[in-house]
């Protein structure tokens, strides 16, 4: 088994992930550790495809991300996809919450990176506005890539709620292996 989980920053991909990694016992691999240096800086993409590459030759995993530039490394070695597809309201305020919880509680991301609220709120670079700018991209995005042939050796599992999402790892963790 090998999923990947997809969806819009602040759906929970990597919390969903890791608990599907847990029940599985398989390993975890967020993206977005391997992509992201200290003070956030981006590691090259000759260095992050490697890396993913190397990640994901193991016999089974859960990546967790939407990174374009290692799609064509992730995705053929993929067995299902996961989409967290959930509302605009949803994602959105999931993502005020999260970022406002990681800058107030200063928590430690990928090699040490912070959230703050002054870049959460008052920058270009804002996660916020990423998820807001982004939204309606990814959905179309997955939706094609659902649709076409590309991918269609892929399992889908498009979760439109988070009660979903619970309710599929339920039965999921819960089936014998």
């Amino acid at each position: 088994m090998r999923f990947i989980v997809v969806g819009t920053s602040g759906a929970g991909k990597t919390s969903f992930a890791r608990e599907l990694a847990a029940c599985l016992h398989v390993p975890h691999i967020e993206l977005d550790s391997l992509y992201w240096l200290p003070e956030w800086q981006k590691r090259s993409p000759d260095e992050f495809q490697a890396l993913v590459a190397s990640a994901t030759s193991a016999p089974e995993w859960v990546v967790d991300g939407n990174y374009r530039s290692v799609q064509d490394i992730v995705w053929p070695l993929a067995t299902d996809v996961i989409w967290l597809n959930y509302s605009r309201w949803t994602i959105h305020r999931r993502v005020v919450w999260r970022t406002l919880v990681r800058a107030l509680t200063r928590e430690s991301l990928w090699n040490g990176n912070r959230e703050s609220l002054r870049e959460a709120l008052f920058s270009r670079d804002s996660i916020i506005l990423w998820s807001l700018r982004t939204f309606a991209r990814n959905r179309r995005r997955y939706a094609e890539l659902k649709a076409s042939d590309a991918y269609a050796s892929l399992r889908w599992h498009e979760l439109r709620t988070p009660r979903e999402a619970q309710r599929f790892l339920a039965g999921l963790c819960a089936s014998d292996r």
